[in-house]
C-alpha cells in the first residue's frame, strides 16, 4: 500500500474532523473541537493526514517544544488510523515517517500520552522502543 503524509493547514483542518470524532468517541461537539484545534494551531503544533490513493485514512497531529530532561522533542498526538485499515502495518510507517520528519527539525526525543485503558496503544509503542518513564496526571478547572 503507498502512503502519503500531507500536512493539513488550520483552514483545511474540518476535512479531518470525522476522523478525530472517531478517536474521541464523538465525546466532544464538532464547534469545541474546531475552536481547540484552532487554538492548538498557534501553538507550536502540525496536523497531518495519512492518505491511500488520496484517501484520508489516518490523522496525527505533532507538538514541538524543548523539555528540561528531554532537550528538543517532538510529541505524537492523537494518532488515528481508520479501523478498516488497521493492522496492516500502517502504524510503522506513520511513526517512521514522524521520526525522520521529527529528526529532520531538529528533535531529539519523541514522547507521547497514551490513555490508560488503551492496551493495544501501549503494546505498540513498547515495540516502537519508548519507555514508561511518568504518569501523566489531569485536573479539570
Amino acid at each position: 500500500m503507498n502512503l502519503a503524509f500531507h500536512k493539513i493547514l488550520k483552514e483545511d483542518f474540518s476535512q479531518a474532523l470525522p476522523l478525530i470524532q472517531k478517536l474521541m468517541n464523538n465525546q466532544f461537539t464538532d464547534e469545541v473541537l474546531l475552536g481547540r484545534f484552532n487554538e492548538m494551531f498557534d501553538q507550536n503544533y502540525e496536523c497531518f493526514g495519512v492518505y491511500s490513493d488520496e484517501k484520508l485514512i489516518g490523522v496525527f497531529g505533532l507538538w514541538f517544544m524543548t523539555r528540561h530532561y528531554a532537550g528538543r522533542s517532538c510529541e505524537p498526538d492523537h494518532v488515528y488510523i481508520d479501523d478498516h485499515y488497521r493492522n496492516q502495518g500502517i502504524g510503522k510507517k506513520v511513526f517512521d515517517w514522524i521520526y525522520a520528519y521529527a529528526k529532520n527539525k531538529g528533535c531529539e526525543t519523541s514522547e507521547l500520552n497514551s490513555y490508560v485503558a488503551n492496551y493495544p496503544s501501549h503494546k505498540f509503542y513498547l515495540n516502537e522502543g519508548y519507555e514508561i518513564w511518568a504518569h501523566h496526571f489531569v485536573k479539570k478547572l
